[in-house]
């Protein structure tokens, strides 16, 4: 199972491995983003919850629709984001900053115009900002429904505030260092929201992409669902997507064993 696991997110083809955790690194043993980060089955959820939301604005969209091959490598898109967070978090100082350099050189290529003639640039620092914003507050919330839920308010703030540092290299702004600067962010963004058709297809390929193996897709198939349902009420309602309250309470049940498998696989 911990071998299937290992296989979805490593490559294998171009010689990837997994990160091995160093103490020399961004973060360490002590950071909150350690423990954020380390649980498999919140970091699937929170991550395709926070794709499921980054899509909502229409720049962000346009960049994946106009110069990403999401649609005959959505699961590659998918390992490409999980390991620049696991080498930010995990790898060596010299291993994070040279994922941080790769990403930003990809971000000053990818530019375009909007259907309303706007130009945009993914290296917009307010584009950075809401990316940034949706990932760290989906990992989290993942993480204390799945993994913590008595996680104290302190230990909250310390993970935006110690991720503020990813986001500030990458040239995000303006950048939460808190929980409530969080929600507050998410008002101002909100205004800005849309979805259409071109925003329904890029969330049907990721919610329904085939799984990599026979034993990985029960997992894919509950993590898509849990995805769904970690998103707040009006971001399902611009999707129009929608899990009944019976079966809300399977699927975090069917997630919850899920993720104590998978802790107990990786022991």
């Amino acid at each position: 199972m911990a071998a299937q696991v290992v296989a979805m997110f490593n490559d294998r083809r171009r010689g990837e491995r997994p990160v091995v955790r160093s103490t020399d690194g961004l973060f360490g043993p002590r950071a909150v983003a350690w423990r954020v980060h380390g649980d498999v089955t919140s970091m699937m959820v929170g991550g395709v919850a926070a794709l499921l939301l980054q899509m909502l604005h229409p720049a962000v969209l346009a960049g994946v629709w106009d110069h990403s091959n999401y649609r005959s490598d959505m699961r590659g898109r998918l390992r490409r984001t999980a390991r620049f967070i696991a080498l930010t978090t995990y790898g060596g100082r010299e291993e994070a900053q040279a994922a941080i350099a790769r990403v930003r050189a990809i971000h000053n290529r990818v530019r375009g115009v909007l259907p309303d003639g706007s130009p945009y640039a993914a290296s917009d620092p307010s584009l950075l900002a809401w990316v940034h914003l949706t990932e760290t507050t989906c990992f989290l919330d993942a993480w204390i429904r799945y993994a913590e839920p008595g996680m104290s308010a302190i230990d909250q703030d310390r993970y935006f505030a110690e991720m503020a540092q990813i986001a500030k290299a990458l040239g995000a702004d303006p950048i939460p260092r808190s929980r409530a600067r969080a929600r507050q962010l998410f008002g101002t963004v909100r205004p800005q929201l849309r979805s259409d058709e071109r925003t329904r297809e890029v969330a049907h390929i990721l919610l329904t992409q085939p799984a990599p193996s026979v034993l990985a897709e029960p997992l894919q198939v509950i993590a898509m669902q849990a995805a769904i349902d970690l998103l707040p009420p009006w971001a399902r309602d611009m999707h129009g997507l929608r899990i009944p309250i019976i079966g809300r309470a399977l699927v975090r049940a069917g997630t919850l064993g899920i993720a104590r498998t998978l802790r107990w696989a990786f022991e």
